[in-house]
C-alpha cells in the first residue's frame, strides 16, 4: 500500500533536492529561480490536495437544512392544510397527480443540485491550481527554447542580439536534463488532485496537464539526444 499513493511529502523532497542540483551548477540563472518557484508550488499544491480530501461541512450542513426544510413544507401541505372543496370527477384527481409528479420531480433536481454543489467547488477549486501548474510548465519550457545544439558546432556564429549560451556539451544536456525533471514533477503534483477529488472531469483535466508536461518533455530529450550524437561524432 505504501507505492500505491503518491506521497506529497515525498514529492516535496525531490522538488527541493532538484532545486538544489540546478542552484549549486547554475546558480546565477533563470532556471535556478524556476526551481525555488516549483519548490513553493509543490507545497502549496501539497495543502491544496490534502484540503480536497476534506469535506466541505458548511455546504452539507445547508444541504440537510434545505432537505429538511422541503420535506417539512410537503409534511406541512400534505398533512396541516385542509381543503373544503370537494373533487369534481377522474379528470381533477388525474391533473392533481400530475402536479403533485410535477413538484416531487422539480423538488428532486434541486436536491440533487444541491449534492452536486460540493463536486462542482471543488473542481473549480482544482481548475485553479492547475492553471497555475500549467503556466509554470509554460515558463520551463521558456528556458530551454534557446538552448539549441546547433550552437555547439563550430561553424555557429552569434548575432548582435542572441542570448547568452551554454558553450559546453555537458552543461547545455544537464540545463535540458533539469528542465525535464521539472517537467516530470508538475505532473506529479497534477496528480495529487486527481489522487484527492475522485472526479473524471478532474481526471481529465490532470491528464491534460501531464500530456502537456509529457509532450514538452520529449521535445528536451530530441535535444539531448543531439548533444549526445554530437559528442559522439567529435
Amino acid at each position: 500500500m505504501h507505492y500505491r499513493a503518491l506521497s506529497p511529502a515525498r514529492i516535496i523532497d525531490t522538488t527541493k533536492q532538484l532545486e538544489k542540483r540546478v542552484s549549486e551548477r547554475f546558480p546565477k540563472s533563470g532556471l535556478s529561480k524556476v526551481a525555488r518557484e516549483l519548490v513553493d508550488l509543490a507545497e502549496d499544491t501539497a495543502a491544496s490536495s490534502k484540503a480536497m480530501e476534506t469535506p466541505i461541512w458548511w455546504l452539507r450542513v445547508l444541504i440537510a437544512l434545505a432537505i429538511l426544510a422541503g420535506g417539512g413544507i410537503f409534511l406541512f401541505v400534505g398533512t396541516l392544510l385542509t381543503f373544503d372543496r370537494i373533487s369534481t370527477g377522474a379528470f381533477d384527481f388525474v391533473q392533481g397527480i400530475e402536479a403533485s409528479l410535477n413538484t416531487v420531480i422539480l423538488a428532486s433536481l434541486g436536491f440533487l443540485a444541491l449534492v452536486r454543489a460540493e463536486e462542482r467547488i471543488k473542481r473549480q477549486r482544482v481548475f485553479k491550481e492547475l492553471h497555475g501548474l500549467r503556466s509554470l510548465i509554460h515558463v520551463i519550457d521558456m528556458h530551454q527554447l534557446t538552448k539549441d545544439p546547433g550552437t555547439l558546432s563550430d561553424a555557429f556564429t552569434p548575432t548582435k542580439n542572441s542570448p547568452e549560451r551554454i558553450t559546453n556539451s555537458a552543461d547545455l544536456a544537464r540545463y535540458l536534463d533539469y528542465c525535464s525533471e521539472m517537467l516530470s514533477i508538475t505532473g506529479k503534483l497534477a496528480a495529487l488532485f486527481a489522487q484527492s477529488v475522485n472526479d473524471g472531469v478532474v481526471i481529465d483535466a490532470v491528464n491534460s496537464v501531464e500530456g502537456l508536461g509529457s509532450n514538452l518533455s520529449r521535445k528536451i530529450w530530441q535535444k539531448i539526444t543531439l548533444i549526445e550524437e554530437t559528442s559522439r561524432g567529435q
